[in-house]
């Protein structure tokens, strides 16, 4: 009778309806790892068609929102386009240029933690990972209003997995791409390594609270290096930040390389073909890898010019040599959209179509909840 009880007790409550309380894993499902850096939110469509070619589906972009953006219209379109076009976005956080020093970016605060956590909360994101990086570049001095400071930005971190984590557990927090050719140099750059042991010194613990690592694997020095799996400057310089983590966290964290790529005027566009397609066969084809996202889709002027997968005149060798690679069709875990009765009134409730389109996530959800709970059934029974 005790058992029967306990297993009615259980049954109801095991599928009872709730919110998951935690993200998920995103190596555990298919993943198109393939993706793109862009610096606007209109160029989504045509990263859509780089990312998602050659069999793949629900590939990532990289995208900067400023402290000054929080335009609600603007970002929600950017997350309906997402969910549309089946892209993952990779939201990075970014300020702006310093008043008292215009060549510099304005540090990250606590405040602004709070300010990013609040409007990007009122978004309906497309996918239950809600995929958040935190600064950029950090172990630079023009990154962080003129002077590196690790206990800075680790308390700056830490702040952010609490805040954004009260505001929702599909928070996936990843912590900062640093500049993996930075060297020493007073108060103006900090090792990469170092400065992860300085995050460390000051709050101990701090990688044991995030979710993932963000990692600029550029093929240093001089962006134009070939493939090397043991450089520390180099495109497998991920690995060496994974493994430095996990000795300081005990915790294997997945790995977002966000920023990489060949300068196109040091290196042949025949040669950085080459090369993509040589990393992504052998050193980026890593199991810890979540999303590989070259840096830049376009930039038609400017510094990054030299990175652009897209020209005025067209597209360049390196974009074929993306779209080439053979990928993989994507299942991430979409968000349940939870209809009011007031919203259902004002026919906003999911279309037919829209139900069609999630019905495949509630019917393997269910499924892996049926079959995980009988397996433990069978145990205690």
């Amino acid at each position: 009778m005790v058992k029967k009880f306990l297993f009615a007790t259980a049954l109801f409550l095991f599928f009872m309806p709730g919110q998951a309380q935690a993200i998920e894993n995103p190596l555990a499902r298919p993943n198109n790892k393939i993706g793109i850096h862009i610096l606007a939110a209109t160029e989504l469509e045509q990263a859509a068609k780089l990312v998602n070619s050659n069999g793949g589906d629900w590939g990532y972009v990289t995208i900067p929102i400023q402290a000054t953006d929080r335009d609600t219209s603007k970002w929600q379109h950017f997350m309906d386009q997402c969910k549309r076009y089946h892209i993952i976005p990779l939201v990075r956080l970014a300020t702006s240029s310093d008043p008292a020093n215009k060549t510099v970016w304005r540090k990250t605060t606590p405040d602004d933690i709070v300010y990013f956590a609040n409007f990007l909360n009122t978004l309906a994101w497309p996918t239950k990972n809600r995929y958040v990086i935190i600064s950029n570049e950090v172990n630079r001095a023009d990154e962080w209003g003129g002077t590196i400071n690790p206990s800075e930005y680790a308390e700056v971190l830490n702040a952010a997995v609490t805040v954004f984590k009260s505001k929702s557990p599909d928070y996936f927090i990843i912590s900062a791409g640093l500049d993996n050719a930075a060297p020493n140099k007073g108060t103006e750059f900090m090792n990469q390594y170092d400065f992860m042991r300085a995050m460390q010194g000051a709050i101990p613990g701090i990688f044991n609270q995030i979710d993932g690592i963000s990692s600029h694997s550029y093929p240093n020095p001089g962006f134009s290096q070939p493939p090397n799996a043991t450089s520390l400057t180099g495109v497998g310089s991920f690995r060496y930040e994974r493994e430095l983590a996990k000795s300081l966290s005990g915790k294997d964290l997945p790995v977002f390389i966000t920023e990489t790529g060949w300068d196109n005027h040091a290196v042949s566009e025949d040669q950085i073909m080459q090369y993509y397609h040589e990393t992504f066969d052998t050193i980026w084809n890593d199991a810890n890898i979540v999303a590989v996202t070259p840096f830049v889709l376009g930039a038609n002027m400017g510094p990054f010019q030299k990175f652009s997968f897209i020209h005025p005149e067209g597209v360049t060798k390196q974009y074929d040599a993306l779209a080439q690679l053979p990928k993989t069709k994507g299942f991430p875990l979409l968000p349940i959209k939870k209809v009011l009765a007031a919203e259902t009134e004002k026919g906003s409730a999911p279309t037919k179509a829209q139900d069609k389109e999630d019905m495949p996530e509630r019917k393997i959800g269910f499924l892996l909840t049926v079959k995980n709970f009988f397996a433990w059934a069978k145990e205690v029974w």
